[in-house]
């Protein structure tokens, strides 16, 4: 998991266009291919077709805990993709809608309001889900008060997602020799 943090940490630091300070463990990671990255994980989400993108969403809802999640299904689906029912204890519960996006840009406030919009009267919260980013005025207006929250889950905190279930990802465990840990018996 060290070398998975990071590539992700070098990935980060290089969108700033600023060098990343790696050891050895890069050149051991070069030779692994099949090692996951978040930016072939995201390539992938990206490369699904909407329906499929729309299929990835649903299952990652359920594997988080929402019941009855389904997905719309339709075309002209007033910018709903899916709903769910979010169950926090036996007296509380949530009626969700989701959208799903994948894009390689931002996410914009007037997206969030489009959605916040055709969720009016049908749920209590909403999730838009993207393998892109949101606009810092998204975020600002998917928390705007006096308005129904929405939640956005970005590229990023999706890769998170997707490790943290271990879906669509196997985990692997990789051991490094500790030389320091061998000096006093030289």
């Amino acid at each position: 998991m060290k070398i998975i943090r990071e590539q992700r940490k070098a990935y980060r630091l290089s969108k700033h266009n600023k060098k990343p300070k790696l050891n050895q463990q890069k050149e051991d990671v070069e030779d692994q291919p099949e090692l996951f990255t978040e930016t072939n994980l995201l390539e992938v989400l990206r490369s699904l077709p909407p329906d499929g993108f729309e299929k990835i969403c649903q299952r990652l809802l359920r594997e988080s805990g929402f019941q009855e999640v389904k997905v719309t299904g339709k075309s002209n689906d007033g910018g709903i993709d899916g709903y769910g029912i979010l169950e926090i204890n036996p007296f509380v519960s949530f009626n969700v809608l989701f959208q799903s996006k994948r894009y390689k840009g931002a996410v914009s406030a007037s997206q969030v309001r489009d959605f916040r919009g055709a969720m009016q009267g049908r749920a209590d919260k909403g999730i838009i889900i993207t393998t892109g980013s949101f606009t810092s005025e998204a975020k600002k207006e998917a928390r705007r008060d006096g308005a129904p929250p929405i939640e956005l889950v970005d590229g990023e905190k999706l890769v998170e997602m997707f490790e943290k279930l271990q879906l669509g990802v196997i985990p692997k465990i990789i051991y490094q020799v500790d030389e320091d840990f061998f000096k006093e018996y030289f």
